[in-house]
């Protein structure tokens, strides 16, 4: 492992690395991620160029202070304030932040040290929010909390200044209009979800919905159609085998066991699907 996800993220792909390497085109130029989430798979192929997109924000603050080195440090300083300050009364105040009327002006480090002390500290590792966008998730009630490892850390910031990587935040058909013939793009979105489990989908405020699984298969045909090398996560459902039926589809298993519903959890089937 290059290295791992600063956070723990729903729909992390670290358990299905080995799979999805094995799946990758042998060679490829650009490599483009728009639902980049914990980032499991970036990081552990590290490539030179790449582009990276998400919408929610505060997986982006962090991201964004692994590229600069005062943010970083800055980053770094609050996490070990957050460490320090650690307490139930302390969990609830910083997870209350996000309520107040100023939220959106602080400073990007300060909003990224916050979603990973949030991340390391709360009940299962769980990122949700409600339907304004606020994070909801109840105290882990941890007595000590570690918030990073310095060794992997400094591996991902050295990774993020040193290379070539385009940090957006958008609608995923934005973040692959660059792409062209022998790049390489990573599709992975919020389920489909099956009809006798509950499903987890709240990264943010905006659901991703049947008719935002079209678009995206849509796109998908578009990039094969220029020549991209097209690869995609998602569960193994009716909807996604009729959306790809003309492509590779390779049903994985997978356990999930972040949601917070327990109807959520456990063995599920998954399918990569690839265009080459």
């Amino acid at each position: 492992m290059n290295a791992k996800p600063v956070v723990k993220w729903a729909g992390g792909k670290r358990q299905l690395i080995d799979k999805l390497i094995e799946l990758m085109p042998d060679e490829y130029d650009h490599y483009f991620e728009p639902f980049v989430g914990g980032g499991a798979l970036l990081f552990e192929l590290m490539p030179e160029n790449a582009t990276i997109n998400d919408v929610n924000e505060e997986l982006l603050c962090i991201y964004n202070c692994l590229a600069d080195k005062d943010d970083f440090k800055l980053m770094i300083n609050e996490l070990e304030n957050h460490e320090k300050n650690h307490s139930e009364k302390y969990f609830y105040q910083i997870r209350e932040l996000d309520r107040t009327p100023d939220y959106q002006n602080f400073p990007i480090w300060k909003r990224a040290s916050r979603t990973i002390y949030l991340n390391k500290s709360c009940f299962n590792g769980l990122y949700r929010v409600n339907s304004k966008g606020y994070f909801n998730v109840p105290s882990g009630k941890k007595k000590k909390v570690q918030t990073y490892d310095k060794v992997n850390m400094l591996k991902l910031h050295n990774y993020f200044i040193n290379s070539g990587i385009t940090i957006l935040s958008g609608d995923f058909t934005k973040a692959v209009e660059k792409a062209q013939r022998g790049d390489f793009v990573y599709f992975d979105p919020p389920y489909d979800p099956f009809d006798d489990k509950d499903t987890f989908t709240s990264y943010t405020k905006f659901n991703f919905n049947k008719d935002d699984q079209v678009r995206l298969a849509d796109l998908f045909k578009e990039l094969d159609n220029k020549g991209v090398y097209v690869m995609l996560s998602n569960h193994n459902t009716k909807l996604i085998n009729e959306l790809y039926d003309n492509y590779n589809i390779n049903v994985v298993n997978a356990k999930r066991m972040i949601n917070s519903n327990a109807k959520g959890r456990g063995n599920v089937e998954e399918v990569i699907i690839t265009n080459y």
